[in-house]
């Protein structure tokens, strides 16, 4: 299997697994549907083309917390298209300064086809909602072989350079992956309505999926300059 490696970065970022009316909720991190949805954006997929949703919704998710931003609340309101009428006021939810690696896995052709799109989007990518573009580039690496918590142990940290300075004289940093649960796991997952079977606007749905929070040490770029130092090659040096 290959897997795809997507940084989700921004001033706002808002990932509503549900939504109640005039409350619009954000998760703590980018949720399946939303990141699949922002890929067939980007590969030109309609609303209601199922068939070419359901291989992007195989695939296997997960996403790493790099910098889990600040949730900030905001009224909206709205004006109806047609008549100028003023909408009901609307509370929504948002993640400010948050960072996050996601990663899919699934067939190389498959992923080498979305990691063209991102490069080259038809529609342009935006962090779950419209309102909420990318601050850089989404794309991160296409790995032709591995295996997903496997690349998001090894992916470099994302975190913005202010929020680095933070833990600076740190080697290493803990990090909270999401993934999809696996076998006997489902016991011990969370449960959100994020697995996208259509986005068709008459018909939106989702079903259930299950969730693990596992945590990854990831070293830092402190650790990733410092010289690898082995006091053995002093004894290999005399000994020659």
């Amino acid at each position: 299997m290959s897997v795809l490696t997507l940084r989700l970065a921004g001033p706002l970022q808002s990932w509503g697994a549900s939504a109640r009316f005039t409350r619009r909720t954000t998760e703590a991190a980018p949720t399946k549907s939303g990141v699949i949805g922002m890929l067939a954006a980007a590969a030109g997929i309609e609303r209601g083309d199922d068939e070419r949703l359901a291989p992007l919704a195989a695939l296997k998710f997960g996403v790493r917390i790099d910098q889990p931003g600040t949730r900030v609340r905001d009224f909206h309101t709205a004006h109806h298209g047609v008549t100028g009428k003023s909408m009901p006021l609307s509370e929504r939810f948002y993640l400010a300064d948050a960072v996050f690696v996601a990663a899919l896995e699934g067939d190389r052709p498959l992923l080498g086809e979305l990691h063209a799109a991102l490069r080259a989007p038809v529609y342009a990518p935006f962090l779950g909602r419209r309102s909420c573009p990318p601050s850089l580039p989404v794309e991160l690496e296409l790995h032709d072989e591995g295996d997903l918590m496997d690349v998001l142990r090894q992916a470099p940290w994302q975190a913005s350079a202010w929020y680095r300075r933070q833990h600076r004289g740190r080697d290493e940093i803990e990090l909270t992956v999401l993934r999809e649960a696996e076998g006997d796991e489902h016991q011990a997952a969370d449960v959100l309505r994020d697995q996208p079977l259509s986005f068709a606007a008459e018909h939106r749905r989702h079903a259930l999926r299950t969730v693990v929070s596992d945590r990854v040490r990831i070293l830092t770029p402190r650790a990733r300059q410092l010289p690898q130092h082995d006091p053995f090659d002093a004894l290999d040096e005399e000994s020659a």
